[in-house]
């Protein structure tokens, strides 16, 4: 298969026609490169709070609201462009008010097919900024969907710095990381999240940022970040354990050649076997006693 996976500059944008017109054009461009999956980072739905206007946009929790209004139309647009273009789709994640849960929003991904089929992942680990001050709770709980790709498990940014949430996906294939953070440092983070859990995972993980500076928001005002295709630095992957990134904090799309049945390979017979030796460290991962020296 052939994935993209975005560098994305959210926009202040004029009408729903605007935001319509991005979202149909990064699509078209991706599906013209040959992808046969996209993946749009955490928050990029933000921009959608632009449509109430700059004052609603300012206001955290105005924000909140009005991007989770927008979510089913936005949607239906991904939906189509999935089927048109026969391709799957990881829509960039909002917040969205979901009954089911609780009072406070959730950060949900969406995953759309060129069957029809859709389905969502919501993140399960809140960032300080997240609980502390937003108000952005946890979800349903972690799925892992089989696709005609393979089977695809998410982990919404934070989420890829914990190893037993992705021991929960150990049979995905690939593991998308929908990713925003304000500094440097926060994009290390999770782009070392990543590839720790490819290689713990022995499998391939899919990293998309946020770009660029969006004064019209508190939120998601600052972001840094690029696009980035992780394996096992193993037997039929790079020895760096990256198959391909972009250029920091340029917008567009990376792409990356991937074979599932190396996944399977190295899972099977690579070098090391990470993934089959897991509950090896069963027993011996009790808090470690303090033995002195001095």
């Amino acid at each position: 298969m052939k994935i993209a996976t975005a560098a994305y500059p959210m926009d202040f944008l004029a009408d729903w026609d605007a935001y319509a017109s991005k979202i149909t054009s990064w699509v078209s461009e991706a599906a013209g490169q040959g992808a046969d999956l996209l993946v749009f980072p955490e928050y990029g739905a933000m921009e959608l709070a632009t449509l109430a206007g700059r004052a609603v946009a300012a206001d955290l929790e105005s924000s909140l609201r009005a991007v989770s209004d927008n979510i089913p139309r936005a949607d239906a647009l991904h939906a189509d462009l999935a089927r048109a273009h026969g391709v799957h789709i990881l829509a960039a994640s909002g917040p969205v008010f979901d009954a089911t849960i609780g009072l406070r929003p959730v950060n949900r991904a969406r995953l759309f097919t060129p069957s029809g089929a859709q389905a969502h992942q919501d993140k399960q680990i809140m960032t300080r900024f997240e609980r502390e001050i937003w108000g952005v709770v946890p979800g349903h709980p972690l799925a892992l969907f089989d696709t005609s790709l393979g089977k695809l498990g998410i982990l919404i940014c934070y989420d890829s710095e914990y190893p037993l949430l992705a021991r929960a996906l150990s049979e995905a294939d690939l593991i998308l990381v929908p990713s925003c953070t304000e500094a440097l440092s926060g994009y290390s983070r999770v782009r070392i999240g990543a590839m720790a859990r490819a290689l713990e995972q022995q499998c391939v993980t899919v990293m998309s940022s946020t770009t660029g500076a969006c004064d019209w928001s508190e939120a998601v005002d600052t972001n840094t970040g690029m696009g980035g295709v992780f394996g096992p630095p193993d037997t039929g992957f790079p020895a760096t354990g990256v198959i391909s990134e972009g250029r920091m904090n340029q917008p567009g799309w990376t792409y990356a050649e991937i074979d599932i049945s190396h996944i399977a390979h190295v899972r099977a017979d690579g070098v090391v076997l990470n993934r089959a030796h897991w509950s090896e460290q069963t027993g011996r991962d009790a808090p470690a006693p303090i033995r002195s020296l001095r």
